[in-house]
């Protein structure tokens, strides 16, 4: 039985078929050769994508030439045939699935690196980017203005763009994306933001939206009828003196019958303020630019709209579609989480859908640079070594013991399970999920909830045994004569040493934000990480009188620990006026006051408070690691997670993971 009719329904779109309505939106996973091609690790990594069930796989960024439009490490080249070949590879794997390959086409314009290039960025007009600034900042140089271009340079990448797209229908595509959106080139001719020309392509929107409608006509007339185009667009670029919707909706009455699907995001990616709108957080709502669509939907009922920005499953997608909001729905993060997403949907698995966080690991990659990789799906960044997304059953059966029941943890005893070993799980606590218990515990982190859920869902339905309640010893591991150990026994609070932090009204700060212990009404917070100004926020929210301490001059820790929702926590600290005070050093605690210093200034300070809570960091638990170490052959123990050094779910899931697909 099919519980999703909508959004498993195949089209025919200029005789090209789509199986469904689901779209892979594109990424950049920088797995392109040196050159700039498609190499045998970039269809890899897509392929368990394309195996999963979804309909279309969009490349992101994919560059009509590389030589002036590069802003990313290995990504796609369009710029000479020599491109068709490599992708003729790519195009006939995802053929093999029933998946229609393409490639998000695109010129990022002035986002170039100058340094990258080896020459200034072109644009619709001369101006410095916020990103040029942070970059001439960041190399002590003066920042180098883009190069407006000339009516020649115009015609010249008209051409590239069209010649970008033959080269995919050469290589076997049936569709491709022109990326019209994001602050990228052809966006920055149809924004008042970028583009203060005053010749034909600037001034009125039809002037601005001129380069945007050549590219269209160049692209159709050479890849002719039998093609089909996909447009991205921002539908709001958000920004104060950016292109709004009401002015977007004069613009696609301008192109609407030059394409065949219309993508619509919105934001832009060049100013950081502005990423979030198309890049969103787990802070942000879910199905967050849906609205858009919808509305484009309804003004132009004959144009096919697809719609993207944090729709995390199958359910959802099919609300979307059932409902006439749009007619594809488009994932990125959903799917690198979990490739086999639709499938499982479409076999009544639903429950075993692996769920994105959106804590923006995949792409804070990119920016290192790194191969693209997920916190929740070690598979992503090991394809290489896993070429077909499958974990090889391992040659001798082990009995493995693994100590923690936390991320770390119980991603071993799935891999171990996997891998077909006999595993074997200890937990101290009642219940399996270690830190990610205390980090799904606001109420506005619906991914983290979703994702504990799932890992305790996959624990209990493995093969492998677990003991909870369990405080494991030496002793008790040395009777099991394990093969192998796996210590993810993780990090204890951080608790400073200071007078009157063991005074019954201190607690750790989740455990006063999670209810296990009894908070009053006036709260002082010590820490500005993460961790502390989450809990400051749920408790305000609570009706507490809260203040956050933080002894750093600023909330740079909040930033190192924030997983890409700083500015909204710093958003929402302002909304609700909650105090940070920092060079703040804690010194002391009494019954009712919290005493500490001014570190600019060295004057002591107090604050009345009946709860104190601590949020200052987490220290792994090493003396327990030393005293597990030694219950099974030295060279087969191992220790992951915050065990080993405190970090967060991304390094936990995937540093288990290494060690036990390889047990």
């Amino acid at each position: 039985m099919n519980n999703y009719p909508h959004v498993f329904e195949s089209i025919r779109i200029r005789g090209v078929d789509f199986k469904n309505r689901i779209e892979m939106a594109p990424p950049s996973p920088n797995r392109a050769d040196r050159d700039g091609r498609v190499s045998r690790e970039f269809i890899d990594w897509f392929k368990p994508i394309a195996e999963g069930g979804t309909a279309m796989i969009h490349v992101g960024n994919s560059v009509i030439d590389r030589a002036e439009s590069s802003d990313e490490e290995r990504q796609l080249d369009l710029g000479t045939d020599g491109c068709i070949l490599p992708l003729s590879q790519f195009a006939e794997m995802c053929e093999s699935f029933g998946c229609q390959a393409s490639l998000e086409i695109n010129h990022c314009g002035m986002d170039s690196d100058p340094f990258r290039i080896g020459h200034p960025a072109i644009s619709a007009s001369a101006i410095i980017t916020p990103a040029e600034m942070e970059r001439a900042k960041a190399g002590g140089r003066e920042p180098i203005p883009t190069i407006e271009m000339s009516h020649e340079k115009i015609k010249e990448t008209v051409d590239k763009y069209a010649m970008a797209a033959y080269r995919c229908q050469k290589a076997g595509m049936k569709v491709c994306m022109i990326h019209g959106g994001h602050g990228n080139l052809i966006s920055q001719f149809a924004s008042k933001l970028f583009n203060k020309r005053t010749d034909e392509y600037g001034g009125s929107l039809e002037n601005r939206a001129r380069f945007c409608v050549e590219v269209l006509d160049a692209v159709r007339q050479k890849v002719g009828e039998n093609f089909v185009i996909e447009f991205r667009i921002s539908a709001d670029e958000i920004h104060p003196d950016g292109m709004h919707f009401e002015e977007t909706l004069e613009f696609i009455e301008l192109i609407k019958d030059k394409i065949d699907i219309l993508h619509v995001s919105a934001g832009i990616h060049g100013d950081f303020a502005y990423m979030r709108y198309w890049w969103q957080n787990s802070m942000m709502d879910r199905m967050y630019n849906v609205h858009f669509a919808a509305d484009i939907k309804k003004r132009f009922p004959d144009l096919l709209i697809a719609t993207v920005g944090s729709i995390m499953n199958i359910k959802d997608a099919e609300a979307i579609i059932a409902s006439g909001k749009a007619d594809f729905v488009a994932m990125c993060r959903p799917l690198i989480a979990d490739p086999a997403m639709p499938r499982k949907y479409a076999l009544g698995q639903e429950e075993d859908h692996r769920p994105c966080i959106r804590c923006q690991y995949c792409g804070k990659r990119l920016i290192m640079p790194r191969v693209i990789g997920c916190a929740v799906n070690p598979l992503c960044a090991n394809i290489d070594e896993f070429p077909y997304g499958k974990i090889p059953k391992a040659e001798i059966k082990r009995k493995v013991g693994v100590v923690g029941g936390g991320p770390a943890g119980i991603q071993a005893l799935l891999t171990l399970c996997e891998r077909g070993h006999e595993a074997v799980l200890y937990e101290k606590e009642d219940q399996l999920g270690g830190n990610v218990i205390t980090a799904a515990s606001p109420k506005f982190k619906i991914d983290m909830q979703d994702y504990r859920d799932y890992l305790v869902r996959q624990a209990e339905k493995s093969l492998g045994t677990i003991h909870l309640n369990t405080e494991v010893t030496a002793e008790m591991l040395d009777a099991e004569q394990f093969d192998a150990l796996i210590l993810a026994v993780g990090a204890d609070p951080l608790i400073p040493n200071l007078p009157g932090v063991d005074l019954p009204h201190v607690h750790w700060a989740p455990d006063g934000e999670m209810g296990c212990v009894t908070v009053g009404e006036q709260i002082v917070i010590i820490g500005g990480g993460a961790i502390g100004i989450e809990s400051a926020i749920e408790l305000t929210e609570k009706g507490k009188q809260v203040t956050v301490l933080e002894m750093a001059p600023d909330l740079s820790n909040l930033f190192m620990t924030a997983s890409g929702t700083m500015q909204d926590l710093l958003e929402k600290i302002e909304t609700l006026k909650i105090p940070v005070i920092t060079s703040a050093k804690l010194k002391s605690i009494d019954e009712q006051t919290v005493y500490y210093d001014d570190l600019t200034t060295g004057a002591e300070h107090t604050l009345s408070a009946d709860t104190v809570l601590l949020a200052v960091g987490m220290v792994p638990r090493h003396q327990l690691v030393d005293e597990l170490r030694q219950s099974a052959p030295p060279t087969e123990v191992f220790v992951v997670g915050d065990a080993i050094e405190v970090g967060n779910i991304a390094e936990a899931v995937n540093s288990a993971f290494k060690i036990a697909v390889h047990l």
